[in-house]
């Protein structure tokens, strides 16, 4: 494993394990347990995904020591005031059974996120949360944020893959120190990643699968990657990256992919935007 260290010093693995869309208790906890048996450290979850407790379980149970993990969870749009966060702060860590977390995002930039974000700067401060960042953020939402607060957010997850490349968003958080980190970096399955032509024939330069070019290629700009499988063995194939490097030329052919736009989310729709203000996680 690699790690970046975050604009504040903390230490974060490039390559994590995400559980979105992973509801059923039992098979999350599971999930979890095989993926830091395999070797992941990064778990990733979210209050809005509904298995913080399921993930609290399999890191109670996993014997590896609470130090060597890094656990993220994010704050929901419902939750978005200074108050709001507050509480669900504390709601995520009881969920989770922790005393901290290493990094807490902002799902999206929806609501009251500024006086959200004054309320993590506190729990930042007391060291409930060891780092702080977004999620969805794109370029001038993280512009203004990032001019209005005082702790710079750490980390910025966003929609990255071959097919929505985002190098003027990457830019844009290189000159602010926040880390990138990639959601969906599979595409959520779209375009035959796992088998399109290109990343295939770059793989098998290197025995490779599709798969692990496309998680190799984001790690070589720098971009933290948290691939999701509920098999383990594809958990392992997924982790199985750091012992090759793709050339100049690679990356160049896999750069000829971008679509320049997002296929699964459009966060311009206000149709979309008024149904993630509707969607509750609590009374």
């Amino acid at each position: 494993m690699e790690y970046v260290t975050l604009n504040n010093g903390v230490k974060m693995p490039l390559e994590g394990f995400g559980v979105f869309q992973v509801p059923d208790p039992a098979q999350c906890e599971q999930a979890v347990l095989d993926a830091i048996e395999s070797g992941y450290r990064l778990i990733d979850t979210a209050a809005a995904y509904m298995n913080e407790k399921a993930v609290g379980e399999a890191i109670k149970k996993c014997g590896v020591p609470r130090e060597e993990l890094f656990i993220t969870t994010k704050l929901w749009v419902q939750d978005a005031t200074y108050e709001g966060a507050k509480k669900a702060i504390q709601t995520s860590l009881d969920n989770l059974g922790l005393d901290y977390l290493d990094l807490y995002l902002i799902h999206q930039p929806l609501k009251d996120y500024v006086g959200a974000y004054r309320a993590m700067e506190e729990a930042y401060k007391e060291g409930n949360l060891k780092a702080i960042g977004v999620c969805n953020f794109y370029p001038a939402r993280l512009a203004d944020l990032c001019e209005t607060v005082e702790v710079i957010p750490a980390v910025n997850q966003v929609e990255l893959h071959p097919f929505f490349q985002q190098e003027n968003a990457l830019a844009v958080m290189k000159e602010y120190g926040v880390v990138p980190e990639a959601w969906g970096p599979f595409a959520e399955g779209n375009h035959g990643i796992f088998t399109h032509p290109v990343l295939t024939k770059i793989g098998d330069k290197y025995g490779k699968s599709a798969a692990q070019v496309a998680l190799r290629w984001n790690v070589q700009r720098g971009v933290v990657v948290i691939p999701k499988s509920v098999h383990k063995d594809r958990m392992e194939q997924n982790m199985n990256i750091w012992d090759f490097n793709l050339t100049d030329e690679d990356m160049a052919e896999i750069a000829k992919l971008d679509l320049g736009h997002s296929e699964i989310v459009n966060h311009d729709d206000p149709g979309f935007i008024k149904m993630l203000h509707t969607m509750k996680i609590h009374d």
